[in-house]
């Protein structure tokens, strides 16, 4: 998903991406700061020009909800603050392993589908977020938006309570599956969006159906007001400018062409004096003992 965001327009300082694990500089992986989408290497999903926001055991459960929710040491910088109001439309995406109404974070820890929708509460009361599209592979996924109750959110899931989220395909250089079959076909829908793309979510919902995702994709719909057929993918996977029209005369300052004129003459001016040449000053006397 940083790769199709990235692509579509949204810079670096609009995106806050959180990775657990370096699997590019990974000692096992045998083609070093690459992750491909696939064991053909069509795609290298890590990209050339990565900046990753939290790492390793920085990506911890507290660190996730104080993002989300803005409640952050002063001393934490820009990079890693989501500096969003209630104008701003939030693509979130999660994968890892799961369970019913948990994500785990580094194996260690887990967050839940209640704590999740109460920071996603919090981010409402406190006026940041417009819309959110909320985006979870792994398994049993649809049981980390049962409990959200916060208005103007779209929730899609990998695999329903009860169902495995299966992964693509196994890269024989790794020895591991490399890729999930939701983000897998997701990733090639996006490849063919184009920043004035007229693709609608809508469409988005139908990329991975049964017979080939083998798990059931599982859609939250009730808590969002507009209709997904009516909302571009762009709107929250690429960077659209909103333009307010208004017929409203605004009064600009004039600038006059005398005031230009006395400008460059001063200039002028100034320019034509004849200055000084320059030269060192002497030195300090110096006194010998």
């Amino acid at each position: 998903m940083y790769r199709s965001v990235k692509r579509l327009g949204i810079p670096d300082s609009q995106i806050i991406l959180m990775v657990a694990d370096d699997m590019a500089c990974n000692p096992r992986n045998p083609r070093p700061a690459t992750v491909f989408n696939n064991a053909h290497q069509h795609i290298n999903v890590y990209g050339e020009d990565v900046e990753v926001d939290y790492r390793g055991y920085e990506v911890t459960v507290e660190n996730f909800v104080r993002l989300l929710t803005g409640r952050l040491a002063p001393s934490t910088p820009r990079s890693k603050r989501l500096l969003t109001d209630d104008g701003s439309n939030i693509l979130i995406y999660m994968t890892g392993h799961g369970g019913d109404g948990f994500l785990k974070f580094q194996d260690s820890e887990e967050i839940t589908n209640v704590e999740l929708a109460d920071a996603f509460e919090q981010m409402w009361q406190k006026k940041r977020y417009n819309e959110i599209l909320f985006i979870i592979d792994t398994c049993q996924a649809a049981s980390m938006y049962e409990h959200f109750y916060s208005p103007n959110i779209l929730a899609i899931a990998s695999s329903l309570v009860g169902e495995d989220s299966l992964s693509h395909h196994v890269d024989p250089a790794i020895g591991v599956y490399i890729i999930d079959r939701f983000t897998y076909y997701a990733l090639e829908f996006l490849e063919r969006v184009t920043p004035d793309s007229k693709k609608t979510l809508a469409q988005f919902l139908q990329v991975c159906p049964k017979r080939v995702c083998i798990s059931t994709v599982g859609v939250r719909l009730d808590l969002y007001k507009r209709d997904p057929s009516r909302v571009l993918v762009t709107e929250f996977f690429g960077s659209v400018r909103n333009v307010e029209l208004t017929t409203r005369v605004l009064d600009l300052p004039k600038c006059g062409g005398s005031r230009q004129v006395a400008v460059n003459k001063s200039v002028n001016t100034r320019s034509s004096k004849a200055t000084k040449p320059l030269h060192y000053a002497s030195q300090l006397p110096l006194h010998h003992s």
